[in-house]
């Protein structure tokens, strides 16, 4: 099996620099095209169930661009007590979300699409992250240092937040970064999509 192959060009529907750098870990060559969509969503639907609407309307977007790829996409959502909590705005959200994960545990769900002109197949993957309690100052220096706002909840698991809050994950920690690599690797060989 040539793993560094795939039978059609494989397109990476996103901007994100953590789901750019876990795909290309995997030894296979894609391009990099951002879907430009809208993210919002019905307010009745389920948290567990947004990831995978996102991920397939922005690999619609794409495909629709590219017809004769293989287009990817993804999208994580951080879920605590039923309520999403989206990429803040601010810094003041940013403090909010992160007091509210401090001492607890909460839910990553990340979704992926990968689609074709053929058709689309969405798979949604779930991991459970707890963190220990957070003092001000740690929240701070996160805010001054890291880089929270371009990431849901308000944190990136790889980041110094991570290394030093994060007790405990039941679940993929790549889920939690933003693409649950094993269950992609998966869909790729079992549906073909790597040559042989």
């Amino acid at each position: 099996m040539n793993f560094n192959k795939t039978i059609k060009p494989f397109v990476l529907a996103s901007g994100s620099p953590r789901r750019k750098e876990l795909l290309g870990t995997l030894g296979i060559p894609f391009d990099v095209y951002v879907s430009e969509v809208e993210e919002d969503f019905p307010q009745n639907l389920e948290p567990k169930n947004v990831p995978g609407l996102l991920s397939q309307r922005k690999a619609n977007a794409v495909l629709s661009q590219m017809p004769g790829s293989l287009i990817i996409a993804s999208d994580t959502v951080v879920v605590m007590n039923d309520t999403i909590l989206n990429k803040p705005q601010h810094e003041t959200e940013a403090r909010l979300m992160l007091e509210s994960l401090s001492g607890k545990t909460h839910l990553v769900y990340t979704a992926f699409t990968i689609a074709n002109s053929e058709g689309f197949k969405t798979i949604t993957d779930k991991s459970a992250v707890t963190f220990k309690a957070l003092s001000s100052l740690e929240i701070d220096y996160y805010l001054k240092n890291g880089k929270p706002y371009d990431k849901a909840g308000a944190y990136g698991i790889q980041e110094w937040i991570g290394l030093i809050a994060v007790e405990k994950i039941e679940g993929s920690y790549f889920t939690v970064m933003g693409l649950p690599t094993h269950l992609v690797w998966k869909e790729l060989l079992d549906g073909n999509h790597l040559e042989a």
